[in-house]
């Protein structure tokens, strides 16, 4: 029993902190191939996406995007999204705020690819959803800075390394609520798609998924804001958009900018909060 004890005769520390590092390096070293492919495969995206908004004129532009709302959210939303994009692209903000909504369209299409999947898969299988929910229980209490040390020896500093920590930061809503959706659908209603014969394709597209799909819609709008939260917080590393309109009025102590950056997330978050809200009232209604 020496060896649990130093020389002083404390309880030895365990080296968490050394076998975390020692792990990062292997699989730095080891995928190092890989994560240059999908960086520039990313970086591409985020690339294209924003050049070719931005050649849009920004009054062309902010009307679709408000009549996007307008279709998707009713008339108040619509008006709500015409006036809040107005006043950004009054405050000069709107490049940023393009680049900002890029960054969150990508991570948060990544994370409901990834974790749509997953949470259907936990709702089918209890020893699934047994495995995964201490991970996301993990993941979403892990603080969001500690997402970017991993992302910056895997993809560097930038817009690439923020988006794949807003992935994984973004993610567990979407898997939980899925799973949890589903796993909720009344047993009578599954029970009765049996007695019919369906198979269990049929029963979970025609039955379970949208019978869940309010839940599976707040999922997907928790994932957005979560996403939005993070690519603010990930202008540390590189990031750009109105995060990093932030960072730089915190570096220079320019509380007016910072404050005007800070009005333009919150715009952009409510407009994006309202329309994915209407959009699981709908889906709740049907």
């Amino acid at each position: 029993m020496d060896w649990l004890l130093t020389d002083d005769g404390s309880i030895r520390k365990f080296p968490l902190d050394d076998i975390s590092s020692n792990a990062l390096d292997w699989l730095t070293l080891h995928l190092a191939s890989l994560t240059r492919g999908l960086s520039a495969f990313v970086a591409g995206w985020i690339s294209t996406g924003t050049d070719l908004l931005l050649r849009i004129p920004p009054w062309a532009l902010i009307l679709l995007l408000a009549a996007g709302a307008f279709a998707l959210a009713g008339r108040r939303v619509g008006l709500l999204a015409l006036l809040g994009f107005l006043f950004l692209w009054n405050l000069r903000l709107w490049d940023a705020t393009v680049e900002t909504l890029v960054l969150v369209t990508l991570s948060t299409l990544a994370a409901l690819l990834i974790g749509l999947p997953i949470g259907i898969g936990c709702a089918l299988s209890e020893r699934a959803w047994k495995t995964v929910s201490p991970a996301l229980d993990m993941m979403q209490t892990m603080p969001s800075f500690v997402y970017l040390i991993p992302a910056i020896p895997f993809f560097g500093l930038g817009s690439v390394s923020a988006v794949f920590a807003t992935v994984i930061f973004s993610m567990p809503p979407v898997i939980r609520l899925t799973a949890l959706g589903i796993r909720g659908v009344p047993h009578d209603l599954t029970e009765a798609a049996d007695a019919f014969g369906t198979s269990p394709a049929q029963k979970l597209l025609k039955v379970q998924l949208p019978l869940a799909l309010p839940t599976i819609m707040a999922g997907i709008n928790q994932t957005i804001m979560l996403g939005l939260s993070m690519v603010v917080i990930a202008s540390m590393i590189g990031a750009g958009g109105l995060g990093r309109e932030v960072w730089r009025s915190i570096q220079r102590l320019d509380a007016g900018s910072g404050f005007q950056a800070g009005v333009a997330i919150v715009i952009l978050a409510v407009v994006l909060d309202r329309v994915t809200q209407a959009m699981a009232r709908r889906a709740r209604s049907a």
